[in-house]
Formats: C-alpha cells, sequence, structure tokens
C-alpha cells in the first residue's frame, strides 16, 4: 500500500523558516520532518511513498537524488572522478517525488498524483505532522467499517494554564496546566483512502480536500 504524503504547500505560519526551505525539510534534530514521518512508515511495513511536491520543491528532490551524501560519510577520489559511501544507513524504501503545482490546493495535489498512486488503497497524510499511530490498526478500522475514507481525530490540549478563581475573594481555587480544550476533536492528519476518493475532487486543482470532498464523504 503506497504512503501518499501533502508536501507542497507554502509553510506561512513558519514563514520565517519556510522562506529558505520548504516546511517538510524543517529539522527535527537532525534529519528533516519529512524523513521522521517516513521512518515511522516504514517502520510499520509501508515502504512506498508518493510524495507531492509545490513549494521549494526542488530542494526536497535534491534531498533525495542525494540521500547517501545526506546520511552517510564519503570517500571522493578527485583524479577518479569517483564517490564510495561509507557507513551507509540506507532504507528500504522506494520514492516518487511529483511536482503538483505551486498554487494547487490539498485535494488537486492527490488529484495530479492519480496516476502514481493507481486504483488502489492508499495512505494520506500531510508533511508536517509526526505522530505515533498505529497505521496497521488504522487499516484494520477501516477494513471493518466499509468507509471510502478513515480519518485519525485527536483532542488538542488547551494553550494556557487554567485557574479556577473564587471571585469573592480573589484566590486561586486549583489550577490546571494546559488541560484538554474544548473537547472538539480536531483532524489528526492521518487518512486511509479507497481510490474511489477521487470521485469526490470535481473541481481539479481548486479542489480543497478538507472542504466539499470531506464534508460529502462524512455524509455516507
Amino acid at each position: 500500500m503506497k504512503v501518499v504524503i501533502l508536501a507542497g504547500g507554502y509553510g506561512t505560519r513558519l514563514s520565517e523558516e519556510t522562506e529558505v526551505r520548504p516546511k517538510p525539510m524543517l529539522e527535527i534534530g537532525d534529519r528533516p520532518i519529512l524523513w521522521h514521518i517516513m521512518k515511522g512508515y516504514s517502520a510499520q511495513g509501508f515502504n512506498e511513498f508518493v510524495i507531492l511536491l509545490g513549494y521549494k520543491s526542488y530542494m526536497i528532490k535534491e534531498y533525495f537524488a542525494n540521500y547517501f551524501l545526506h546520511n552517510c560519510d564519503v570517500t571522493i577520489d578527485t583524479a577518479k572522478n569517483s564517490m564510495e559511501t561509507l557507513n551507509s544507513a540506507s532504507e528500504n524504501w522506494k520514492v516518487t517525488l511529483i511536482d503538483t503545482g505551486l498554487d494547487t490546493m490539498t485535494g488537486g495535489r492527490v488529484l495530479r498524483g492519480r496516476k502514481y498512486i493507481g486504483d488502489e488503497r492508499f495512505l494520506l497524510t500531510y508533511g508536517d505532522g509526526v505522530c505515533d499511530v498505529d497505521v496497521k490498526s488504522l487499516v484494520k478500522f477501516h477494513e471493518d467499517h466499509g468507509k471510502k475514507m478513515t480519518m485519525t481525530a485527536i483532542q488538542p490540549e488547551g494553550r494556557f494554564g487554567a485557574i479556577n478563581m473564587e471571585m469573592k475573594t480573589n484566590h486561586v481555587a486549583s489550577f490546571l496546566e494546559k488541560p484538554k480544550g474544548d473537547g472538539t476533536w480536531v483532524n489528526g492528519g492521518f487518512f486511509v483512502c479507497e481510490p474511489s476518493v477521487f470521485d469526490y475532487l470535481k473541481d481539479g486543482d481548486r479542489t480543497v480536500l478538507e472542504r466539499a470532498p470531506m464534508e460529502a464523504l462524512a455524509r455516507e
């Protein structure tokens, strides 16, 4: 089963970093976010990836084109015009990199990747979110429920510490650091999709996956 990764957005909420590189290439430790996402899938047996590019796509292409150069030691013989990799830590990955347009919306990017995804079930995620999702259990849940798409959901924590104040005395009765938010479930960013999902991407490049297509799928 292929893993499809949306990695083409501008990353405007991190503009101080994404002016020079796409958000999936920001580093956690000494590796790009994108690498960590792929490593998480790979650890669970999913090793074939279709990465949907857009903004600064050449940087992601360059990373994988020179993967060994980025991730191992090398000996370069300039006289012989040769390079030998040392301490190679290769991954068992097949990576397809597709330029899906600079301003294409999320659904449009998935639609542009259809040729490479194929008419088969696929996994889908964003190129900026790392999580310890049990993907095999997610697939099993999807199979058991027979839907066209399965979405993970999370309850985000509140942003601030919560104070219960005794207003008459102005004394703090209790304090809870970053409690759960208002109880709303939000998009967790990891999906299982049947190929019939392509039928809902009717507006081409303008299709925002998280709007009309998901609303229609939720009603079925």
